[in-house]
């Protein structure tokens, strides 16, 4: 079980809590929400919770709770720029479909 994050990605979570001065990683989980039922959930982490997994990728620490981790085990976070469109990109090897505009999946 992991959850890891490309360089892209890396770079982008190390720049993004230097301008915010404060952090200490990110926090990746899941919510039920959307289309078809669940959708991923990113914050900045200041503050480790007693029950989180934590995982290092390209020296940035990840952070996800064991409920969500049964979802998410094995997803790869990319942060993708495509024309004037950017954002963090999911590989979840464990997503069997998505809604048509893409907010949310079904395991």
């Amino acid at each position: 079980m992991s959850i890891t994050l490309t360089e892209n990605a890396a770079r982008h979570v190390e720049r993004y809590l230097q301008k915010r001065g404060k952090g200490i990683g990110l926090r990746l989980g899941i919510t039920t929400t959307g289309c078809s039922g669940l959708a991923y959930k990113l914050e900045y982490v200041d503050d480790i919770a007693p029950e989180d997994q934590v995982f290092e990728s390209h020296g940035v620490k990840v952070f996800i709770d064991p409920k969500s981790l049964v979802y998410l085990s094995g997803t790869e976070l990319d942060y993708t720029r495509e024309g004037l469109n950017e954002g963090f990109r999911f590989s979840n090897p464990n997503e069997k479909a998505q809604c048509g505009c893409g907010e949310s999946f079904t395991i």
